[in-house]
């Protein structure tokens, strides 16, 4: 991880945060004991930049990371933009826009200072995903999409400690 947190932090993104499953996954992990991380689906890396808002940029910047990395399941967007796509209010930060995440435990995000301290993003704090307890962000207001997303990511079966709240 850190190594990854090292390569992040040389793109220069502005407020750059790497995100949801990358850090939530591996505090599940081990909670649950597991001395092996559980394979990702993707690494979420989020920005924040109003002057650059071109989706094509962050297709050079997944491209890069997949060369520098050798594995193709990077996703970088600027959370300048994700309000169009999620139908919100312009977001004003990457703390603003991981607010709208469907759950508590995705909107939390890490990253590497310049002086090699990590600093933790969690708009909704840390209880959530240290109690293993699932629950829809308060301004996600689709309960039905967070039910259908949480069912789908069959994380009981991942992580059986896992108390999942209904929507």
């Amino acid at each position: 991880m850190m190594n990854d947190l090292r390569m992040l932090r040389q793109l220069k993104l502005p407020d750059w945060y790497v995100a949801a499953g990358y850090v939530r996954n591996y505090i599940w992990d081990r909670l649950h004991g597991y001395e092996r991380r559980t394979p990702l689906n993707d690494i979420d890396v989020i920005y924040y930049d109003t002057n650059a808002t071109d989706e094509c940029l962050e297709k050079e910047y997944e491209e890069l990371l997949a060369r520098q990395t050798g594995t193709s399941i990077w996703s970088v967007k600027n959370q300048a933009r994700m309000h169009i796509r999620n139908g919100d209010a312009p977001y004003r930060s990457v703390e603003g826009a991981i607010s709208h995440w469907p759950e508590t435990v995705t909107a939390v995000a890490i990253r590497l200072e310049e002086d090699d301290r990590l600093s933790c993003l969690s708009p909704y704090g840390l209880d959530d995903i240290f109690e293993l307890r699932v629950r829809r962000s308060p301004l996600f207001k689709d309960s039905a999409y967070y039910e259908s997303r949480v069912e789908g990511k069959n994380w009981r079966a991942l992580w059986p400690k896992l108390e999942i709240l209904p929507g």
